[in-house]
């Protein structure tokens, strides 16, 4: 009997880990080999990544590719560095 195959989604902190070192999705895709629009839609989870893809970027950040990404969405980075909830100040 054949097993059904569902998609995940996978869920990412490319706009984040961008942002931080002041990159442009043009720059980014440079430096991974792929098309800016390929990146905008990871970023927009429009995509989910080549597993071959999700290590170059994991490599290019200098970071194993479970901080970058997830099947589980991310907590809020307030959440994880101020123990809130919603990431809301005073929350």
């Amino acid at each position: 009997m054949p097993t059904q195959r569902t998609e995940i989604q996978v869920h990412n902190r490319l706009a984040v880990l961008r942002a931080e070192r002041g990159l442009s999705r043009q720059e980014l895709a440079e430096a991974v080999g792929v098309n800016h629009q390929t990146v905008g839609y990871l970023e927009r989870g429009d995509y989910n990544p080549s597993l071959g893809l999700a290590f170059q970027i994991s490599r290019f950040f200098g970071l194993p590719v479970e901080a970058i990404f997830s099947p589980e969405p991310f907590a809020p980075m307030s959440s994880a560095l101020y123990g809130t909830g919603s990431g809301a100040p005073g929350a």
